[in-house]
């Protein structure tokens, strides 16, 4: 017989099971406490019943059982997640990076690390005698990388290390290099295809060959075609060094956003051989800075070769450059030569020196010069004036190749039977699942309690991570731009709240079917406009970089959303349905938008359209 409780239990689930009815078949079964069933029971509350449920949204809801999302909740209450963090993180499908224990094995003779992944290398090589140590095709089509290399290489002779297409074509990237080879006698570095089309390489090179002798390092294609990386620093490399010969060719060559920071590098070596060739070349607002490059040095010889050359912008600092060297030669050979002016600043370069020789040839414009010594300095072919008509001259095509094509275009484009080009849609950020609400509430979320964050996430002061989640924590806390109304939503229940603050009830969620077309010429077939094609506003929703899946969602005013069939050119079969949003009042848009570099034109001046990308949205009123 049956108590009072298991009587009412049963009813609770049975009514649970009414509810899902249309849903879909998985889902008739659904336990009714997990995440999952509680955004159903949240939709048919706030959204108009007829409008079906978006399937496509209810795949980013939390995994969570029912019994862990209880008990996640509990913890996150207490304020003692981060305590069970490894387990929240795969229960939860998080965005963790890995927690690293040192190795301390030895190997004897060379050792191959092939298709090798995430590793903390300590005292690996210490005292080695000759030996090659190489690392090919390391931590390759991995999402996130995280390696250390301590004292790698200390107190060795003759010993080589060699990394050839290391972490080429992932997404996160953070690496460690402290005391690498530092009190090293010969050998070498070789670091080839380092890096190569990374999304946030993020570099560490700490007292890298300290006071080394002889032990020569080569960065060869290092971080090419790498995006939005600032994280790059050479901080006391090379200090004390003694005939220490360092070549950066095509460093950071077609990267987008790429930087790098020189601390104390060379300080206070001797024969210092540096050489920077094609360092940044056709590289987009690179940002790098020089301090204290070379003080103190002794007959160091510097020479920076087509350095930033057919860049975008870029921004470069060298600071107390030089400074109280001793017979120290730099040459600046084709330096600057950016097809948009960037912006150099020298402060104390060469002060104090005796003996230098500092050459600057064909060197670009917009430049600034204080506490600079007036000796032993030549200007060849300067262009320090904006008139000079030695600055390289942008073409359109130039311009545009840092706008992939396709990336914007004109409305009048979505009819039947244009042929376009349709630029990478593809999602480049790890996969992550919401968090439920319950969960996601209990959480900090502000750049003001970062530390708080930085415990609960294990993230290390100044790590990767903690770069990540204070970045899109400031980009959600920034004030809105003029008319926009904006929100970051870590859950399911916060979107479908502000999308029906800002459309009412009546509202559907759309995204583009899957990712075929991407980097190709494609076909439009049948296009159609929601609304009927009228002008509306709609709530998109971007994807932020976050342990959790996190959306910044914004409304946007005076736009007219399109449905059309993506079809192959030659076979005109139909290949996606994608979703395509024109922006019809672009007039507080920058100047220097990417739409404006592809299309022509000002702010206020056209309408811009764009396609939704893979797992972004956009939310209208329904027309159906």
């Amino acid at each position: 017989m049956l108590n009072l409780w298991t009587f009412l239990f049963l009813s609770f689930v049975s009514s649970f099971s009414v509810v899902f009815g249309g849903v879909g078949d998985s889902l008739v079964s659904e336990n009714p406490f997990t995440p999952k069933a509680s955004v159903i029971r949240y939709w048919n509350k706030e959204i108009r019943h007829e409008i079906p449920k978006n399937h496509f949204l209810l795949s980013k809801v939390s995994p969570l059982t029912a019994v862990d999302s209880a008990g996640f909740s509990r913890l996150a209450a207490q304020n003692d997640i981060g305590s069970r963090l490894p387990s929240f993180c795969s229960a939860a499908k998080l965005f963790c990076f890995p927690d690293l224990s040192p190795s301390l094995e030895k190997h004897s003779g060379d050792v191959k690390f092939a298709v090798y992944a995430i590793k903390n290398f300590t005292n690996y090589g210490t005292g080695r005698l000759g030996r090659v140590d190489s690392f090919k095709n390391y931590s390759e089509d991995n999402n996130v990388v995280v390696d250390s290399f301590r004292r790698y290489s200390r107190d060795s002779a003759g010993h080589k290390e060699q990394f050839t297409n290391y972490a080429s074509e992932t997404n996160f990237v953070e690496q460690s290099f402290n005391t690498y080879a530092a009190d090293a006698t010969g050998g070498s570095g070789d670091f080839n295809n380092y890096n190569r089309e990374v999304n946030n390489p993020t570099l560490r090179f700490t007292s890298y060959a300290d006071d080394s002798n002889g032990h020569g390092q080569t960065f060869t294609k290092y971080t090419e075609n790498a995006n939005a990386g600032n994280g790059q620093s050479f901080t006391s490399y090379g200090k004390n060094g003694n005939g220490v010969p360092n070549d950066f060719s095509s460093y950071g060559k077609g990267g987008n956003v790429i930087g790098s920071g020189f601390s104390g590098y060379g300080e206070s070596a001797n024969g210092a051989n540096d050489s920077f060739t094609s360092y940044g070349s056709d590289s987009n607002v690179a940002l790098n800075t020089f301090k204290s490059y070379g003080d103190g040095g002794n007959a160091a010889v510097d020479s920076f070769s087509s350095y930033r050359d057919q860049a975008n912008v870029g921004d470069d600092s060298f600071q107390s450059y030089a400074k109280n060297s001793n017979a120290e030669k730099v040459d600046f050979t084709n330096y600057g030569q950016s097809f948009n002016e960037g912006t150099d600043k020298f402060t104390g370069y060469g002060q104090g020196a005796v003996g230098q020789s500092i050459g600057f040839k064909i060197y670009g414009r917009n430049n600034t010069f204080k506490d600079y010594s007036k000796k032993g300095i030549t200007f060849s072919r300067y262009n320090e004036s904006s008139s000079e008509t030695a600055q390289v001259k942008a073409s359109g095509s130039v311009v545009n190749k840092w706008v992939e094509p396709g990336k914007f275009f004109r409305e009048k484009m979505l009819k039947r039977g244009t042929v376009m080009p349709m630029p990478d849609i593809n999602d480049k950020m790890p996969v992550r699942s919401f968090l439920p609400r319950t969960i996601v509430s209990k959480l900090p979320f502000s750049s003001s309690k970062i530390d708080e964050l930085k415990r609960i996430f294990r993230a290390a002061d100044n790590s990767t991570l903690e770069t990540l989640m204070l970045d899109a924590l400031k980009e959600c806390e920034r004030a809105p731009s003029p008319g926009e109304t904006k929100r970051c939503v870590g859950s399911v229940e916060d979107m479908i709240d502000f999308a029906t603050s800002v459309l009412g009830r009546n509202v559907e969620v759309r995204t583009t079917e899957n990712v075929k077309g991407s980097k190709q010429n494609i076909k439009i077939g049948t296009v159609r406009g929601i609304n009927g094609g009228k002008v509306t506003k709609s709530v998109s929703c971007h994807q932020s970089l976050y342990p959790y899946l996190l959306y910044y969602c914004h409304s946007v005013p005076k736009v007219r959303v399109y449905e059309a069939d993506i079809l192959d050119p030659n076979s005109r079969e139909k290949i996606n349905h994608a979703v395509a949003i024109c922006h019809l009042d672009t007039s507080s848009w920058s100047s220097n938008h990417g739409a404006f570099l592809a299309l022509g034109s000002g702010p206020g001046r056209i309408e811009v359209c764009h396609w939704i990308f893979e797992n972004d949205m956009t939310w209208t009123i329904s027309d159906s």
